[in-house]
């Protein structure tokens, strides 16, 4: 059986990545993720910004981003979420896809709480203890996203 592909930008991604689907939204798991649990929000459209989102696509992927982060915030036992869309290159998109970030955060992840936007700007280009933070195999994004598919199954579209 052939698995579906998705565009997000211009990168594919495989069926095995997606955990969350929509009407106009998919849920995906990250490559380079900067906490366990850094998932993507993105648009089944692909459209480089928010604003080229119609009203009933920008909806539903705030409500997508609101329904996965309920699930990922407790699978990952983080007290807080942040999300974020880096809407443009200067606000640090480097995927010309509009996409949002759900991250889980706990109690001193960051020293600084703000440090987070240095570090997801800069995802491809962190190190991490002196060693470049490396993209996760498709195996382990396949188990990431079979995990959290379940939660999911009423809703997935």
């Amino acid at each position: 059986m052939l698995s579906r592909m998705y565009q997000f930008g211009p990168h594919t991604i495989t069926e095995s990545q997606v955990f969350f689907k929509s009407k106009y939204s998919l849920g995906l798991v990250n490559l380079k993720p900067i906490t366990p649990g850094h998932v993507l929000v993105i648009s089944r459209r692909v459209v480089p910004r928010l604003r080229d989102l119609n009203t009933e696509e920008a909806t539903d992927m705030m409500l997508s981003a609101q329904k996965i982060g309920n699930v990922v915030e407790k699978q990952y036992q983080c007290t807080s979420l942040t999300n974020v869309i880096q809407d443009g290159p200067q606000a640090g998109q480097t995927v010309p896809h509009v996409h949002m970030h759900v991250i889980p955060r706990k109690v001193g992840d960051w020293a600084n709480n703000d440090d987070i936007y240095d570090e997801l700007a800069e995802k491809n280009k962190i190190r991490v203890d002196n060693e470049e933070r490396m993209p996760r195999s498709e195996q382990e994004m396949k188990q990431e996203a079979d995990m959290l598919r379940p939660f999911f199954e009423d809703n997935n579209t």
